[in-house]
């Protein structure tokens, strides 16, 4: 059998180091990138400088500000990172053709048909990434991707100093269930905050908790899951690097920074979310049978419905009909709103050809889009819509954080 060797490669506060490549008197200076504090903003990523008080990703801009009061927000440029992102993919296949891209800021490498050893491999990858590119990265490496993704985040969480990790940390072949064991439970793919609460009611807190534990019992517990975490309590995990990924939905969604309560408001944004999903469903060539809605109130009370159809659609109409009447279903008149989304999902591979025709017609639905935000931020203010994708990590309230038990399914 042979042993694999797989790296996990994480870039270091890389929305914030490629801020400080853009602006160099940044270094060292507490920031953050997100939102701003009076549109109930995000942190999206922040400095290590500003984490030293704090600060972190995901946290309300209006909390940071309060821990940090001198604290620098910047506004994040999406296709700034996504360019810089992509550079470092290209450096990772320089190195094999196996790299299984997660987020952002985060991959997976398969180089078991290199010859040297992986630490040696990871070094060298490190420092080509910051001769190339000056960013900073840290990997962890294992024999498999669950113990090398938990490297990555132990060495992290083990460098010391006021800048970024730049950690290497490797798990020897035979020693992945012996690394794991002294590390709380929610080290774990798959063990968030609700998980790691059920497994302390019943005295399991670290790994080695949950690995002395025999498989049935935690089957009879958790079910399917518990198969899985008895196995990676064990270091054990048998996926492999998968190279490329199949969209399995497709959501747009918008966050208002004030509430909104007007019907004619929500259903034109409805609409044009709608359109927005379809658009983005014949670009990939694919349709699904399964429509959701997502409510989210002031309290921040999360709402998810659903509606199958007998047959797949791409079509705006389909979709915003079946989406206005799961929106009416579950919204009263003069309820306030903080955010809307709208997706497609179960979906299947339908290709065909765009013609003329289909691209004038998203032309004028781009365009149609634009005229309705602009009568929107007239009437309601500048600030008063903004968009979300669930398609990649850069949409809603974007962090570079992995949130567990998110429902995330793409």
């Amino acid at each position: 059998m042979v042993l694999r060797k797989i790296l996990h490669l994480d870039l270091d506060a890389f929305f914030c180091s490629v801020e400080e490549l853009q602006n160099p008197s940044l270094r060292g200076r507490p920031f953050a990138v997100g939102g701003q504090p009076e549109e109930r903003g995000v942190v999206a990523a922040c400095s290590y400088a500003a984490r030293r008080y704090g600060v972190r990703s995901a946290m309300p801009m209006g909390r940071a500000l309060k821990l940090c009061p001198h604290l620098s927000v910047l506004s994040p440029r999406i296709g700034l990172y996504i360019e810089y992102s992509r550079q470092v993919m290209a450096q990772l296949c320089k190195v094999t053709p196996f790299v299984e891209q997660i987020s952002i800021d985060e991959a997976f490498l398969d180089v078991t048909a290199l010859p040297e050893v992986g630490e040696n491999i990871a070094r060298r990858l490190q420092a080509t990434i910051r001769q190339t590119l000056d960013l900073p990265c840290s990997i962890g490496v294992a024999t498999n991707k669950l113990v090398a993704k938990v490297a990555t985040d132990v060495g992290k969480s083990r460098a010391v100093g006021v800048g970024p990790p730049n950690a290497i940390l490797v798990v020897p072949p035979g020693q992945e269930a012996a690394f794991l064991a002294a590390l709380p439970v929610q080290a774990l793919w798959g063990v968030g905050p609700k998980t790691a609460a059920n497994l302390a009611a019943i005295g399991i807190v670290t790994v080695g908790d949950l690995a002395a534990r025999s498989e049935v019992e935690l089957a009879r517990r958790f079910g399917k899951l518990g198969y899985a975490l008895w196995h990676w309590s064990r270091g054990i995990d048998d996926r492999s690097v998968v190279t490329s990924h199949r969209p399995k939905s497709v959501s747009k969604e918008t966050t208002f920074p004030r509430d909104v309560v007007d019907e004619i408001t929500l259903r034109s944004i409805l609409h044009q979310l709608a359109a927005a999903v379809g658009r983005r469903l014949r670009r990939k060539q694919a349709r699904g049978y399964t429509v959701t809605v997502k409510i989210r109130w002031p309290n921040f009370r999360t709402m998810t419905r659903q509606r199958t159809l007998r047959e797949s659609t791409d079509e705006d109409e389909v979709i915003f009909q079946v989406a206005w009447s799961l929106f009416r279903e579950n919204w009263s008149p003069g309820q306030p709103l903080r955010l809307i989304g709208v997706g497609v999902h179960r979906l299947e591979q339908v290709p065909r050809q765009l013609t003329l025709w289909d691209v004038a017609a998203d032309v004028e639905k781009e365009e149609q889009l634009r005229r309705t935000m602009n009568d929107l931020r007239q009437r309601f203010g500048v600030d008063a819509v903004r968009f979300g994708s669930s398609l990649t990590k850069t949409g809603r309230e974007v962090s570079e954080d992995n949130q567990e038990e998110s429902g995330s399914v793409n």
